[in-house]
């Protein structure tokens, strides 16, 4: 059963392509809105969910500033390593291939994101069952717009169902695959500290995704209201999921 939620949680990545299967005429005012969405729901997600998540896991064995301090240098450290993922992947500065960097980033980052949370969606319903539903309900809810912000950038950038479709399933396959790595070996090796630093670091990739990458690529429209919109939109939506679910 633990196993089953969190593929669950994980599979629902894939809701993400659902504005790609529909004929939409404006192009330019989707790939605006779903990358401005997807910032506000990723910065969301990482200063008020993983962050104090971390902070709090952090405590159990260490004092507060310590605590706060451990969190800041590995979000520092997953901005760098995102920073050099970046470099890595730079391409021709032609949109369509801007827009096939963005999708490629998003990638690597939800899976690194993803992959804790299957561990930590595993162990939490082992220990707790109505604490690893509920943790699954909200990774289920935030995973949706990161899906989106896969299967779009790729999509549009290649034209292509199928490829937005595979590197999207690739993604989600990453929280199943937590689960199987909390199952075979982790489960008496993750310790609360590990879980803390690990947040952190995706903490710091994603912030620094979405004010590097999603936002730019999405401002780039010059479509204010727009962008504007559904920035706050992805604020909103993810701010009230976190308030329900905590």
């Amino acid at each position: 059963m633990a196993f089953l939620i969190t593929t669950l949680a994980g599979l629902s990545t894939l809701l993400g392509m659902i504005p790609i299967l529909f004929h939409i005429k404006n192009k330019e005012k989707l790939i605006t809105f779903s990358l401005a969405f997807s910032a506000g729901v990723m910065m969301t997600v990482s200063l008020l969910d993983l962050i104090p998540e971390s902070i709090h896991y952090l405590q159990i064995s260490n004092k507060v500033f310590p605590s706060i301090l451990l969190s800041l240098i590995f979000i520092t450290l997953g901005i760098l390593f995102s920073n050099f993922v970046d470099k890595e992947l730079e391409v021709e500065k032609a949109y369509d291939n801007k827009l096939l960097k963005v999708g490629l980033i998003s990638m690597l980052a939800i899976m690194m994101h993803n992959m804790p949370e299957g561990i930590a969606t595993f162990i939490s319903y082992e220990k707790n069952s109505t604490l690893g539903i509920t943790l699954a309900i909200s990774i289920a809810l935030h995973n949706i717009p990161e899906g989106i912000s896969i299967a779009i950038p790729i999509f549009y950038a290649t034209g292509k169902k199928k490829k937005a479709f595979f590197y999207t399933f690739i993604s989600a396959l990453s929280e199943p695959l937590g689960a199987i790595l909390a199952y075979l070996f982790l489960s008496n090796w993750v310790t609360p500290m590990i879980m803390g630093l690990l947040l952190s670091l995706i903490a710091g990739i994603m912030i620094h995704i979405s004010c590097y990458e999603l936002l730019p690529n999405a401002k780039s429209s010059r479509d204010s209201k727009t962008f504007i919109m559904a920035l706050f939109l992805g604020i909103l939506v993810m701010f009230t999921c976190i308030k329900i679910l905590h």
